[in-house]
């Protein structure tokens, strides 16, 4: 006898979960792995579309080091903009 599965969101439907999570093991690795590139994709994506909401003056270059800062830390932030500038000279 199978446990059921909890559902991982209260708003969904513990069949419309259970169907995805039938659906997610037996994709093939290739698949899975896709979707995870795309949902870190979208979620990078998005991430970045709140930083420059936050700074609208802000460019590309600026909020992609502010992405690095707050999610791999100051130190590398600043490594990261030191290049940018070496790079740009």
């Amino acid at each position: 006898m199978q446990r059921p599965i909890p559902t991982r969101s209260p708003d969904t439907d513990a069949e419309a979960d259970r169907l995805q999570v039938e659906l997610l093991r037996s994709a093939t690795p290739a698949r899975r792995a896709g979707l995870a590139l795309s949902l870190t994709a979208t979620i990078v994506g998005l991430a970045r579309l709140a930083l420059a909401r936050q700074d609208p003056r802000a460019n590309a270059e600026e909020i992609g080091v502010r992405f690095v800062e707050l999610h791999y830390g100051r130190e590398i932030g600043a490594g990261l903009a030191a290049f940018l500038r070496a790079r740009r000279r």
